[in-house]
């Protein structure tokens, strides 16, 4: 009976722990908009653009076991992407500015969007997209999401699909997030750059790390700088 009100307790202090670290950061983010950019709508949405950093750490550090790697009965717990993207987005929202107009939408369907089918992407269906919806203008960056174990084909796919959001769509950040507990760094790294030189890469791609659930995401590498 002890030990298991320990554990409740020590579960308790790390749930009231998350709530001030989230507490806290949307509190900065809303008390130094409101201080240095009232009235100046353009400098205050690039500022809380910059903080998208800072937004996908936050949340990725709140992707629990559960998501990160699912258990299932009569077996050895497994990764499923789209459920750490559904738990992902559940988190990045929770953390996202109420006062910018900027959206994040995940897996959009575009194949009705005319501008799109002109530029090839209205079959695409990125991870994650932050825009702002009806202005091509808006768009700032995508972002797509791949398992430790992800393949060569895997990988041309997703550097491909990077890399058109950035040249032809005009998004301004790529990011390619990997999450797994397994992640071998050099070899993975190496295979990333292998492929981007044999897609032709020109465009800078941010290379995130996920290495276990309930801690930060991590920028390794962009690849094109």
């Amino acid at each position: 009976m002890f030990y298991m009100s320990k554990i409740g307790g020590r579960k308790k202090v790390q749930a009231n722990k998350q709530r001030q670290k989230t507490v806290g950061f949307c509190s900065f983010v809303s008390q130094f908009s409101q201080l240095c950019f009232i009235g100046n709508t353009n400098t205050k949405e690039e500022f809380l653009m910059q903080n998208l950093t800072n937004i996908i750490k936050e949340a990725t550090e709140r992707v629990p076991e559960g998501y990160f790697h699912l258990n299932i009965d009569g077996g050895d717990p497994i990764y499923r992407e789209r459920v750490y993207c559904y738990e992902l987005y559940h988190q990045l929202r929770c953390l996202w500015p109420s006062d910018t107009e900027y959206y994040l939408n995940g897996e959009i369907d575009k194949a009705a969007h005319p501008i799109l089918r002109e530029l090839g992407a209205d079959r695409i269906k990125p991870d994650f997209l932050v825009h702002k919806p009806g202005y091509m203008s808006g768009n700032h960056a995508i972002i797509e999401v791949k398992k430790e174990d992800v393949d060569r084909a895997g990988l041309k796919k997703d550097l491909q699909t990077l890399q058109l959001f950035l040249q032809t769509v005009r998004y301004e950040r790529a990011i390619y997030l990997i999450y797994g507990y397994n992640i071998k760094e050099e070899a993975l790294l190496n295979l990333i750059l292998n492929v981007y030189e044999e897609v032709s890469g020109s465009e800078v791609i941010e290379i995130w790390f996920h290495r276990e659930a309930n801690q930060q995401a991590e920028h390794v590498l962009s690849i094109g700088v």
